[in-house]
């Protein structure tokens, strides 16, 4: 839904490209041990290490307008980086991972808002999750793409970006991407340790190698001949933008900035139902199936356990609520609820308690 609000388009692009196109992209030359390579049909292909290259396809297909831009196209493919494997760690690296990928294709005159909605998504989607975050501009690699005009005035968007966002930021020479300057966003988690996720990369560069154009205003405006026609193509700028980075990275953050408790709206485990006695088993499923098709995740626990054991079970699994059915609950038609913390919020029914599920899961609680 954020996505949508923001005026993003998702797409699907192919798991693998031939050797052509990353020569054409330029990874090729400046990324290739980092990439599985294999045969076939006679030719190099390469598992996607990222997917900016297939979206600078789908933006070439056709002839565009500067009435398409920008031109926001969000995936979430999987990709496939050789790391080494001394560098895997848990969640935190690995081989194979899906990002919040994102490329905006926009006019020269787009950039500063462009990067500020996306650093205005990022403060947005943090928030939500209780990071804080610190900011850093980095700049021109020793390997890289492209002249240094083009390299010089990337990084002075970036620069008049980040000093109108009233943010302290740093600069961290000589860690941008080989295709273009990019503002890496430092989390902070609860622990106090940072982490490296969302980024924002300003290129020049694709849109060069991919000869990508559109037409501007002047050709609406009745330029017709074959030398104006040509006057009025004007080549756009990319911007990469992930919020999370790799989906499986920010996963394991999360596991350890909520120490396992996750909040309502994200936890896989979010209410048990448990019985007196077996002699309530019916009315503990029947409230289970009740919750589970309002869009809960819902277990029961029917098993022969005391009541004590099943509710301690239910803490140590980290379940948000533990409700409690038997005679009692069954004679009035409601339920007894505790949270995973051992607060009693008592009798209730089940229709106060599923107004409580989805006011918290519309609050991000």
């Amino acid at each position: 839904a954020e996505f949508h609000a923001r005026g993003y388009e998702e797409v699907i692009s192919p798991n693998m490209y031939s050797q052509q196109l990353w020569e054409t992209s330029g990874h090729w030359a400046n990324y290739k041990e980092n990439m599985f390579n294999f045969e076939c049909d006679n030719t190099t292909f390469s598992l996607k290490p990222m997917n900016c290259p297939g979206h600078c396809l789908m933006f070439a297909h056709r002839a565009r307008s500067y009435r398409e831009l920008p031109l926001r196209l969000a995936d979430f493919g999987v990709l496939h980086r050789n790391e080494l494997a001394g560098a895997l760690t848990g969640l935190t690296r690995v081989r194979r991972f899906q990002q919040d990928d994102a490329h905006i294709f926009c006019t020269p005159d787009m950039i500063e808002q462009e990067i500020k909605g996306c650093l205005d998504f990022v403060t947005h989607v943090y928030s939500i999750f209780g990071f804080t975050f610190r900011l850093e501009l980095s700049t021109r690699p020793e390997k890289h793409l492209g002249d240094s005009m083009l390299w010089d005035k990337a990084e002075g968007a970036l620069r008049t970006v980040l000093d109108a966002a009233g943010m302290p930021w740093k600069v961290n020479e000589g860690d941008g991407a080989f295709y273009g300057p990019k503002i890496d966003i430092h989390l902070t988690d609860a622990l106090g340790r940072s982490h490296q996720c969302a980024t924002i990369q300003l290129d020049f560069q694709l849109p060069i190698r991919f000869n990508l154009t559109y037409q501007t205003d002047q050709h609406a405006h009745g330029e017709t001949s074959t030398t104006q026609a040509l006057d009025t193509l004007q080549r756009p700028v990319m911007v990469h933008r992930a919020i999370f980075g790799s989906v499986e990275r920010m996963l394991a953050i999360l596991a350890e900035h909520t120490a396992g408790r996750w909040p309502l709206w994200l936890s896989p485990r979010q209410v048990m139902v448990v019985s007196i006695s077996e002699h309530f088993n019916d009315y503990a499923e029947q409230i289970r199936k009740t919750i589970h098709d309002q869009g809960f995740f819902c277990d029961v626990n029917i098993t022969g356990d005391k009541l004590g054991r099943k509710v301690r079970d239910a803490q140590v699994q980290q379940y948000n609520f533990i409700v409690v059915v038997g005679k009692q609950e069954q004679a009035d038609a409601t339920i007894n609820v505790r949270t995973r913390e051992g607060v009693m919020m008592g009798s209730q029914t089940l229709t106060e308690f599923l107004d409580k599920l989805h006011t918290l899961t519309k609050e991000f609680k």
